[in-house]
């Protein structure tokens, strides 16, 4: 199992849910509105700093990750206002919780 940790614009929430789904992801975390600071500066939602990001937290099996992140990626590259996506992918080590 593996922990992804995605981070993208939030206008962009729909399109990550569906590449989760095409990858059979259904249950996930997502922060709709958080502030973040990037490659463009901060987005803290106001006018001085316009715009906000997304979080999505899940729990991946390990065989799906290389799939996922090709998408992800191939979103990325997609557009320059994509390039804002980041994904994480880290080790589960231990784990409490419906799926035990």
């Amino acid at each position: 199992m593996k922990f992804l940790h995605i981070t993208f614009h939030f206008q962009f929430s729909e399109t990550i849910e569906e590449i989760l789904d095409k990858h059979e992801i259904r249950d996930y975390i997502r922060v709709p509105m958080v502030e973040s600071n990037d490659r463009d500066g901060k987005h803290f939602g106001s006018q001085v700093f316009p715009g906000n990001s997304s979080l999505i937290q899940a729990q991946v099996p390990e065989e799906k990750v290389d799939d996922i992140l090709s998408d992800l990626k191939r979103f990325r590259e997609e557009k320059l206002s994509h390039q804002h996506l980041e994904a994480l992918v880290l080790p589960v080590e231990q784990r409490l919780g419906s799926m035990d």
